[in-house]
């Protein structure tokens, strides 16, 4: 008798010592003392199989990656491997309910002509819920006598065997499970993603669009990934930059990190992508690589924003725990990174179709009025020749028409040349009267188009402004560093476009922000183009007011006003 789990020994002794010699050995007794020769019977626990008669298939049965087992046709278990042992108790139950109701339909199937017990495996899947174990086993019908049997009788076709024990073979899918459902939630998330309306694309400015992916990319990474401190990176073609566009928690001062392509010198950003794949930063403390951006951070994961064969980005994921990051993670987050890259690419493409179609309208419009407009003038020429002409009161009616062409046409030149565009110019010029809000004001305008950033310098000039004219970001930049350093004095509002060929509208807003971090701040753009994602950047930090091109000057001289107020309330 070898003492175990399931021998009730001392009431084996009493029952039969009488009758029986019993030998007894402990359930740790090595293989020496557990030797089954010289005996007419064994009393042992089945998880001692093994070591009782040294058998090479129950060894190797014990050593692979699956549970197998045999039960009797009511579900009781005759042998099990280790791994069958390890399955939760409710897993073990739910298998023996199968085997006991499988042994009637097994029994079934062998009263079939030409059945054999080696053809009728089934197999069949086990789930305790979205989160438990998930088991896909095979049940195979078996007859410890059919050999018997056949030997016996020598009617093989006409004697079936029974059904005496099942073996059952059991892979644990949980993981496999929980990664497919995982990967088909990623898929519905992204497709969703995408899924972006066109129409309402268009009708939205910058900072709506960035803002509802925005939106969208920050609870889908809470909700999916479990993810909540990223950051997209986009490349910038003009400044050859890595672009911080989009953050969730991360500090403001993660925007400041110049990032370049480059597997060197550039942290891991710049490495993922320069070679276009994925790195796992397991001890952010120990890898040269790693530039902080969560406070804290002890491990991230960046993967590259692909489109295609081409990297437009990269999606960088941090972590204030060690080794948080695993390669399904990884794989994960390229799946859905990719999903990212087309969204962002779509939304360029539709805002960069809507400044296309803006302008291509415009020029129809002008084109359809030039016609009419040469008509008006040739009428105005004839009357110069007709004895109405003579008339000196009638002469100056037609020079005041021909001057009204003129500028129908200067107006319709301006409206059509595209986003560039001011305007209610001549009025606002005309006025000189000074404005009590804005008079005494020390305002920096920051425009490369010489005429837009000349009719600004000009109009706040005449309200009594003091204005500081840049032809570039690099130069407004220059200007707020002196004020910085105090060489200057500081200004009370930053005027600039977001579109610079040398810096964009962000890092005048940043520069503006370190010179003195309270000074509004207005961005003005084109047709609500922002190729750089400065509106939302900027957005972020406390931008004052975002003014899209072609405007009104009294809307520009409006918001100026509404920035000063504002400021001046906060400050008091």
């Amino acid at each position: 008798m070898i003492e175990g789990a399931g021998i009730p020994a001392e009431d084996i002794r009493a029952r039969l010592g009488a009758a029986f010699e019993i030998v007894t050995a402990t359930a740790d007794a090595d293989a020496g003392e557990l030797d089954a020769t010289g005996f007419d019977a064994v009393l042992a626990p089945p998880d001692r199989l093994e070591r009782l008669t040294g058998d090479v298939g129950a060894r190797l049965l014990n050593s692979i990656g699956e549970g197998v087992c045999l039960m009797n046709p009511q579900g009781g278990l005759v042998w099990a491997n280790d791994r069958f042992r390890a399955l939760t108790e409710a897993s073990r139950e739910r298998l023996a309910a199968v085997a006991k109701e499988s042994t009637d339909w097994f029994a079934q199937r062998l009263m079939q002509p030409g059945a054999k017990l080696s053809e009728l495996p089934c197999k069949f899947e086990l789930s305790s819920g979205e989160h438990e174990e998930q088991l896909e086993s095979y049940i195979s019908p078996g007859s410890r006598d059919a050999g018997k049997q056949q030997e016996a009788t020598g009617r093989a076709a006409s004697t079936r065997p029974k059904v005496d024990q099942l073996a059952i073979v059991v892979r644990d899918v949980t993981a496999a499970k929980r990664r497919l459902r995982k990967i088909d939630a990623i898929d519905r998330a992204g497709a969703a993603l995408v899924r972006i309306d066109a129409k309402e694309v268009r009708d939205m400015n910058a900072i709506e669009r960035l803002g509802l992916l925005e939106r969208k990319l920050v609870a889908m990474f809470h909700e999916l990934l479990n993810f909540d401190h990223f950051s997209v990176r986009l490349y910038d073609e003009s400044t050859n930059k890595l672009e911080l566009v989009i953050q969730s928690g991360l500090p403001p001062e993660a925007a400041d990190f110049d990032i370049f392509p480059g597997a060197e010198g550039n942290g891991i950003s710049g490495w993922v992508f320069s070679t276009g794949r994925g790195y796992i930063c397991e001890d952010a403390l120990a890898d040269d690589l790693f530039l902080p951006g969560l406070e804290g951070a002890r491990s991230s994961l960046t993967v590259p924003l692909r489109l295609h064969d081409r990297v437009l980005g990269v999606l960088n994921i941090e972590s204030s725990d060690a080794s948080a990051f695993n390669e399904e993670d990884r794989q994960f987050a390229e799946i859905f990174a990719r999903y990212i890259a087309m969204s962002l690419h779509i939304l360029d493409m539709l805002v960069g179709e809507g400044s296309n179609v803006n302008q291509e309208v415009s020029g129809r419009v002008q084109s359809e009025l030039a016609e009419p407009l040469e008509d008006l003038i040739q009428e105005a020429e004839w009357l110069d020749t007709c004895p109405l002409g003579s008339d000196p009161e009638a002469a100056a009616h037609v020079e005041r028409i021909k001057a009204d062409i003129a500028a129908i046409r200067d107006k319709m030149s301006r409206v059509t040349s595209g986003p560039q565009t001011l305007l209610g110019v001549e009025r606002a010029l005309a006025d000189r009267e000074r404005d009590p809000v804005l008079d005494g004001r020390r305002v920096l305008v920051a425009d490369d188009e010489p005429r837009i950033r000349h009719i600004l310098r000009d109009v706040l000039r005449g309200r009594g402004c003091d204005v500081v004219v840049c032809a570039h970001g690099g130069e407004a930049i220059d200007e707020l560093e002196r004020v910085a350093r105090g060489e200057l004095a500081a200004f009370d509002l930053v005027l600039s476009d977001i579109k610079m060929p040398d810096r964009n509208g962000y890092e005048v807003f940043a520069a503006a922000r370190k010179s003195e971090s309270a000074v509004p701040v207005i961005l003005m753009t084109g047709f609500g183009y922002d190729p750089h994602h400065s509106i939302v950047r900027a957005s972020q930090e406390g931008l004052e007011a975002v003014l899209f091109k072609p405007l009104q000057v009294e809307q520009l001289l409006d918001a100026v006003r509404k920035a000063l107020v504002s400021h001046e309330t906060a400050n008091s």
